[in-house]
């Protein structure tokens, strides 16, 4: 009966629009159909606020798993297989080192060298895996990266590069794998396999990584030198190594210079000042090929640090930098070499194209192929330097580790503040930025560049030493560094492997090298 008696009273439309015009001809009634307004409009902002933040806090990962992944995550596919067929070429110089300190070896420490060189590789790996990339790579602080170890929590891409995460890992590898072989160099011939082993979980595990993040990490306080808040603002300026002159030669080569000085040179070994000089080599055929294996190697080490196939201007001037240096330098150290020998030496030509090689690694990028040739030239001669200092400081390095990496690697790095000619900037995912470039002193660019360098590459050297002397005295120490007298003498390959590296040699007493007459192989054939 109410709602019967409600329909009767109710009015119709005409009838409430009459009724609403006189209301608002009363004050009393706009003020209340102004609040009774004002209050709906704030209870549906109010609703949809709440909708707002129930979306944000509890439903935008669901959305954006099905959404398009931000620039950065995504994998640049031509991007990621030119840094892994780089990565296969960086990969491919152990061949060449293997083959190089070997032929510059004695024949009876071949065998060592070939397990040295092979082990170092496998247990590089598995030790960057671990904990060296997560060092080197990872974000944390300007010393160590502290993120990802295992390979545990990576994204799909390094960083901005568009590269896939697991192939700038491969790529790294192989780079660590070249430092950790760049130390042997300098120990073969009276290193017990024991003690190989130890500085080289030292120096794959954490030296490199460690000392390498401060260039190449993140957020290593060598890169990000100069700016604000950070290692040495006033400068302005960061410390560069394109490819590894510092990061991965000279690092590798002061390690080497650590352990010849911890182990002394080998038995027998009378150095030039003391009437003497160095060892030969047993087979410079062997030391020649992976020389050139390594030169061939050295286009993925410096073009593909472009991380970038799309930067194909940058990727062909680093080639061209790249030749020109290891062709001049090759003939800065034969000239050298014949000038106070008088003779023409294949090593000094060898090491000397390799010195070339290691000092364009820097600054490849940032030079023009005059400039490097200026490089190249004088790494030939810094490399023939450096041997006759170490001759003269009576250092044992058999196979010029520390001239070639150390000493050429640390021109390399000064270089670019000479030579760096004012037009590349950086290379990139999507192709070069050359809106910041870097100019060196003798292209009008003054000393900023060079002092930069010269800071980086002398915090790295002194750091380096130091750990690297410590680790060898302290492997020395506990008797596990160096072969036992007996052991030298007797001959790493049958001591430590139990097999020759040329039995043929032994089998056969008729075996000598053609040519040789055969009253001076001790034969009686002639008897």
């Amino acid at each position: 009966m109410r709602y019967i008696a409600r329909q009767k009273c109710s009015l119709n439309f005409a009838q409430k629009l009459v009724r609403l015009r006189e209301r608002l001809r009363q004050p009393e009634w706009r003020r209340y159909g102004a609040t009774l307004l004002a209050g709906k409009m704030l209870g549906v902002g109010l609703t949809l606020l709440v909708m707002a933040s129930a979306t944000a806090l509890f439903f935008t990962k669901v959305y954006a798993a099905d959404s398009t992944p931000k620039p950065p995550d995504v994998i640049n596919p031509l991007n990621t297989v030119w840094v892994l067929v780089a990565a296969f070429l960086v990969f491919a110089m152990q061949v060449g080192f293997t083959m190089l300190e070997a032929g510059f070896a004695r024949s009876r420490e071949t065998v060592n060298v070939l397990v040295e060189c092979v082990v170092d590789t496998c247990l590089c790996g598995i030790l960057f895996y671990a904990v060296g990339f997560a060092f080197m790579f990872s974000h944390g602080n300007g010393f160590i990266g502290y993120h990802w170890f295992f390979l545990q929590g990576v994204p799909d891409t390094y960083e901005a590069t568009g590269v896939a995460f697991l192939a700038y890992w491969v790529f790294q590898f192989a780079f660590a794998d070249t430092c950790s072989t760049i130390c042997d160099g300098s120990t073969v011939g009276r290193t017990s396999f024991i003690g190989d082993l130890l500085y080289s979980v030292a120096v794959s595990g954490f030296i490199y990584p460690i000392v390498g993040h401060w260039a190449w990490g993140p957020d290593g306080f060598l890169a990000t030198m100069g700016t604000a808040g950070n290692f040495f603002p006033s400068l302005g300026l960061g410390f560069h190594d394109f490819a590894g002159s510092t990061v991965v030669h000279t690092i590798g080569g002061v390690i080497a210079l650590a352990g010849a000085i911890v182990l002394g040179p080998r038995l027998g070994r009378k150095f030039k000042r003391d009437g003497g000089s160095p060892m030969l080599p047993h087979d410079l055929t062997i030391a020649t090929c992976g020389g050139l294996i390594l030169w061939f190697g050295w286009y993925g080490f410096n073009p593909g640090s472009t991380l970038s196939a799309i930067d194909y201007i940058g990727i062909g001037r680093v080639a061209i930098n790249t030749t020109l240096a290891a062709c001049a330098a090759g003939m800065t150290a034969l000239f050298y070499a014949y000038h106070y020998s008088k003779k023409w030496d294949i090593a000094f030509t060898v090491n000397g194209l390799l010195a070339g090689l290691v000092a364009i690694t820097c600054p490849c990028y940032w030079v023009s192929p005059t400039g490097s040739i200026f490089i190249g030239a004088v790494a030939g001669v810094v490399v023939c330097w450096a041997v006759d200092a170490l001759e003269w400081f009576r250092i044992d390095d058999p196979v010029g580790a520390f001239p070639v990496h150390g000493a050429c690697g640390i021109w390399g790095t000064l270089s670019l503040g000479l030579f760096a000619a004012g037009k590349y900037g950086a290379s990139g995912p999507t192709g070069p930025d050359n809106s910041a470039p870097l100019t060196g002193l003798f292209y009008g660019g003054g000393f900023k560049v060079l002092e930069a360098q010269a800071i980086g590459s002398g915090i790295t050297i002194v750091a380096t030493l130091s750990i690297g002397l410590i680790v060898f005295y302290l492997i020395n120490k506990a008797g596990l560094l160096r072969l036992s007298e007996d052991g030298e003498t007797y001959g790493l390959d049958l001591y430590e492997h139990g097999i020759a590296a040329y039995p043929e040699y032994v089998i056969s007493s008729l075996a000598a090298p053609a040519g040789m007459p055969r009253s001076l192989t001790g034969s009686n054939v002639d008897k």
